[in-house]
């Protein structure tokens, strides 16, 4: 079998790589983003900025497609969505930037008043206060940035191709989806909008670890739905598909970090509840359409499919 692998792969090494389901997907939402750059740099003229970045996506598809990648460049080829990750966030403050556009905030916290009675993420810590619960939910907030990576190098280490190309493109579509959204329904948050919570509940190492990476990481409009939830979800599940075990040992954290995106007040009630809608039905559909690696694995062609 290792023998086999081995030939396969300097087979697919000699001849170019033909373009996944998630590459379309990617420069689907470049395009996208792209054109709403042009009409919005005008009043934001950063955003012209984001071409350039864009045509050099085109240009590293160009590479990782071409014959002859090696072991690295295959390696980088598999996991380059989630590379970008950072730069596609990063780009939402560009075209979103505080006073660029309008935010809808207003309409959430009506939704919220509707559903809780209460706006749940400034009450929820009030009506509950624990130094214990704040240490251990925003290290739980912490903990996203481990499930939605981690599960891609347990299946890459174990050359899984098959789960590690369906894990990535369940990830890739949810925060596209979510990116859109923050796009054209751009909501700016509690982390925003509401005063910080008092200085005792933020007093621990977790919490400050949190505040220091939004401070230099956050992007504004990005609230509803909660991508740090719908991405989580969306790597717990898929994630149990290639393995489930895996699946079961990031559920917990998921779960956590669900309540914790709101009793930390970094997004309301209703945010948390789309995040866990719009994840769950990303996976469901890319699910149905992931016939390719379905079929794949049905025929056992990559090392460690029954």
């Amino acid at each position: 079998m290792a023998v086999a692998v081995a030939a396969r792969e300097r087979v697919e090494s000699e001849r170019a790589t033909p373009l996944r389901p998630v590459d379309l997907l990617l420069a689907g939402y470049l395009v996208v983003v792209s054109l709403v750059a042009v009409v919005r740099a005008p009043g934001l003229p950063n955003c012209w900025w984001l071409l350039a970045a864009h045509a050099l996506f085109g240009l590293l598809l160009y590479l990782l497609t071409r014959p002859g990648l090696g072991p690295l460049g295959r390696s980088i080829r598999e996991i380059y969505p989630l590379l970008l990750l950072v730069s596609l966030y990063s780009e939402l403050d560009v075209l979103n930037g505080p006073g660029g556009t309008p935010v809808y905030d207003a309409a959430v916290q009506g939704w919220e008043l509707a559903i809780f009675g209460v706006q749940l993420s400034t009450e929820w810590w009030r009506s509950m206060p624990s130094r214990f619960w704040s240490a251990v939910l925003h290290a739980a907030y912490l903990s996203y940035y481990l499930i939605i990576v981690a599960p891609a190098f347990y299946f890459a280490a174990r050359r899984n191709l098959v789960a590690l190309r369906h894990f990535i493109l369940v990830v890739m579509s949810t925060f596209v989806l979510c990116y859109l959204v923050f796009i054209f329904f751009p909501v700016a948050g509690p982390y925003y909008v509401f005063p910080r919570p008092d200085a005792w509940f933020l007093d621990n190492l977790f919490a400050r670890a949190v505040y220091d990476t939004l401070a230099t990481g956050s992007s504004y409009g990005a609230a509803f739905p909660s991508s740090h939830v719908a991405a989580a979800v969306a790597a717990t599940l898929s994630a149990g598909r290639g393995s489930r075990s895996l699946g079961w040992t990031l559920a917990i954290p998921t779960v956590l970090l669900s309540l914790a995106v709101v009793y930390c007040q970094m997004h309301y009630g209703v945010d948390a509840i789309a995040g866990l809608l719009t994840g769950a039905g990303v996976t469901a559909v890319v699910e149905r359409l992931d016939t390719q690696n379905y079929r794949e694995r049905k025929r056992g062609t990559v090392k460690g499919q029954k």
